[in-house]
């Protein structure tokens, strides 16, 4: 069984939106296939030529993807429909075989992309007409955001080269613009029948569009556009909103439950960083005290070295007086030993020596 991968539409494996999107498509080309043969290139699943088939003569869906076209014909059986495995730049049909050809979100695949629209042409007959879409590259690109380009995408276009790309194929080309815009409709819950419809505004400009479906052909008749409305069965958009606003209230729960246990961590986290801050400023006041006793003992260390230079000073005035009274008494003890020579060689102590008189000075 065919998977959906996000690019391949499988109906029953995407959402209301997606589906709507798509098939809103193959129902505006329907207008255009009462009667005609129909060719669907990239015909994907086949639920988009199965409903051409209910008003076309014979419709033929076309894809590269051999798993697409088994998916096809095995979900969509129809005497009118048949499916065939082909690239949509080489098409195994002979010239003008089709009054109608499809091609809904497949050029942007192709590198080669002018090859299918030779192709079309081709194939078409001269009172045929072509439907082709592909998503505006400027709102496509902004839409899909952080997510980046589309690997599967290998060409976008904005509305000026789509129109100019397409107008070199086909001398008649209308350019009309694919929005999706709410509206209040009254119908059948069966039927929806050919309205009256009143557009008071255009829906936005070209660059402001989601996509774009362009009808050419070779005469301009066959390209009028007409108006159309597609009414999708998930459409309620006043359910579709409550439930949206119902989603969102419990997001709001959700995110409020989480802010306040952001609020509590934020309270817990506070008060551990005015711990941390007092902590902090009690280790402050302690290393603003010993940096005070450490000035202290600087400044009496300082004191007690001036005191002990003074002490040192003092000692060295000291040995230096007595460095000179030493100097003096040796001085004194010179002369005095001097005298005493001087005494010993007098002749009149030699004389009193001899008459063992006056006083013994030794020798």
């Amino acid at each position: 069984m065919s998977e959906f991968t996000g690019e391949r539409l499988i109906p029953g494996e995407t959402s209301a939106d997606l589906w709507n999107e798509h098939f809103a498509r193959y129902a505006f080309a329907s207008l255009y296939a009462s009667g005609k043969r129909v060719l669907d290139l990239g015909c994907g699943a086949g639920y988009g030529a199965a409903h051409l088939a209910q008003s076309a003569t014979r419709v033929t869906g076309v894809d590269i993807s051999a798993d697409a076209i088994r998916h096809a014909r095995e979900h969509y059986r129809m005497e009118n429909l048949a499916f065939e495995e082909a690239t949509a730049t080489s098409l195994p049909f002979p010239d003008a075989a089709f009054d109608l050809v499809t091609a809904f979100e497949v050029i942007e695949h192709l590198e080669d992309w002018d090859g299918l629209l030779a192709e079309t042409a081709r194939v078409l007959t001269e009172e045929g007409a072509a439907i082709l879409s592909t998503p505006n590259r400027l709102y496509y690109t902004a839409s899909r955001g952080s997510a980046g380009a589309n690997p599967f995408h290998a060409h976008e276009f904005d509305a000026a080269e789509f129109e100019a790309a397409l107008r070199a194929v086909f001398p008649c080309v209308t350019l009309l613009l694919q929005n999706r815009t709410e509206c209040i409709a009254f119908y059948p819950h069966r039927i929806f029948p050919e309205p009256g419809i009143s557009l008071e505004s255009a829906s936005g400009s070209r660059d402001t569009a989601n996509f774009f479906v362009a009808l050419c052909g070779r005469k301009p008749e066959l390209t009028l556009p007409r108006t159309f409305v597609f009414v999708p069965r998930a459409a309620n958009l006043l359910r579709e909103r409550e439930q949206h606003i119902a989603l969102l209230e419990g997001q709001l729960e959700d995110t409020k439950t989480e802010l306040a246990g952001l609020s509590d961590a934020h309270t817990r986290l506070n008060a551990h960083l005015e711990e941390q801050n007092r902590w902090a400023l009690d280790t402050s006041e302690l290393w603003k005290q010993a940096q005070a006793r450490i000035v202290e003992v600087q400044d009496a260390l300082l004191t007690e070295q001036q005191r002990g230079r003074e002490v040192v000073s003092g000692y060295e005035q000291m040995v230096r007086e007595l460095e000179s009274t030493g100097r003096f008494l040796a001085n004194r003890v010179n002369e005095l030993e001097g005298l005493l020579a001087m005494a010993r060689e007098s002749r009149w102590l030699r004389l009193g020596r001899t008459l063992g008189l006056g006083p013994d000075l030794g020798r």
